[in-house]
């Protein structure tokens, strides 16, 4: 891989081919369609939402934590191999193969509104990842690969996070006027209506005064939140122009769910984290110290490496596949399936993550993002 004589030419990495464990999302539904077909149990409709909440779960719990980091001089060859971007563009087709094959099963199939809905569960996961598999294209400078973030984002009609994320999120990110950092305090349930209409002006916001910096109007096809949005306008038309009517209702099911685990997985990746300021009253540069990080072996693979993520926040070029585990970042005690589980339960949250908040700030609640609709409680009972 480098020259020889170093620690790189030696270097091999171990999860290469594991990297295709992720296509099993896509690949969900249908086999949620074989397993009902074959055991007759019609909560296997959900085995989307079973792969990802059960399965990867129990896999991370016996194959445990890789803090195994590629050696510096191997990473310009690991990051031009192009057999791991396959890995992330295999997702799409699989993808829409998967949200079609659904449309079928939900006009054919003989199924009360529960499966149904099970199912829409399933779609929604892949879905969820796919917004996942976006965020990992579309942070990259190819003119494909952005194309194909928004191609990921129509089926769950999330276009704008193609903006906002990259020109919103990762510049105000662990500040109180980032959307998209949820606040000590602040439950799931809060979190999600404020990150999503918080994200949706901030990506409109930045895309109106982008073009205006180009003397174009708003309604310019050169618009990307726009232009991502009529690839959802497209796509379900389409559908509803095959399967007919009684599909659209699910379409919006399973659109809301991906939604909702991209946000519960924004939710947890920085819940009260908080930079500094500078004398000057600016933020620091964002450290890995401002992310929550898992390194679980399992659902790492599952999702590009998105829970090294304060080398995602540090580096955001970095291709997954190179992305380091980082002494400095805080750790989460489990994978982002089973936090994002907790998050739904605010006191079971609360009870697993602040303590391990304030013991990364010392007890310090100055340092601590701290919701400002709590803040009197929360020095009160601190003092008692």
């Amino acid at each position: 891989m480098v020259g020889d004589g170093s620690a790189g030419a030696r270097w091999k990495d171990r999860k290469r081919y594991l990297w295709l464990c992720g296509l099993a999302v896509p690949l969900s539904p249908f086999v949620a369609w074989l397993l009902v077909e074959y055991l007759h149990l019609g909560v296997f409709w959900a085995f989307g939402a079973l792969l990802i909440a059960v399965i990867v779960p129990l896999v991370d719990r016996f194959t445990g934590v890789d803090k195994a980091n590629p050696p510096e001089e191997v990473v310009r060859d690991l990051e031009e191999d192009r057999y791991y971007r396959w890995c992330t563009y295999l997702y799409l087709p699989l993808q829409y193969a998967g949200l079609v094959f659904a449309c079928w099963v939900w006009t054919v199939a003989p199924m009360g509104w529960p499966e149904r809905f099970a199912m829409a569960a399933t779609v929604g996961v892949v879905g969820g990842v796919g917004i996942n598999a976006a965020h990992e294209l579309g942070h990259k400078r190819t003119d494909l690969e952005r194309r194909l973030a928004k191609i990921a984002l129509a089926q769950s009609g999330y276009g704008h996070f193609f903006v906002e994320h990259n020109h919103g999120h990762h510049l105000r990110v662990a500040t109180p006027e980032d959307a998209a950092t949820a606040r000590f305090g602040e439950t799931y349930w809060e979190f999600l209506p404020r990150s999503v209409f918080g994200g949706l002006r901030s990506g409109w916001r930045y895309e109106r005064e982008r073009l205006a910096r180009r003397g174009l109007p708003w309604w310019s096809p050169r618009n990307n939140v726009l232009n991502a949005w009529a690839l959802t306008v497209v796509l379900y038309a389409g559908l509803i122009a095959v399967f007919g009517w009684s599909v659209a209702p699910w379409l919006v099911v399973q659109a809301v769910l991906a939604v909702m685990f991209l946000e519960a997985a924004n939710y947890l990746e920085h819940y009260g984290l908080l930079r500094g300021t500078r004398p000057n009253g600016t933020y620091e540069r964002v450290a890995p110290r401002h992310s929550w990080n898992s390194d679980h072996s399992c659902s790492n693979l599952f999702l590009y490496h998105l829970q090294r993520h304060s080398d995602h926040h540090a580096n955001p070029l970095r291709r997954y596949q190179t992305l380091r585990t980082m002494d400095e970042a805080p750790q989460l005690p489990a994978g982002y399936a089973v936090m994002i589980l907790l998050s739904f339960v605010p006191p079971l949250w609360r009870k697993v993550m602040d303590p391990r908040l304030l013991d990364h700030y010392d007890g310090d609640l100055s340092r601590v993002n701290v919701d400002p609709r709590l803040w009197e409680s929360l020095v009160t009972r601190r003092d008692m």
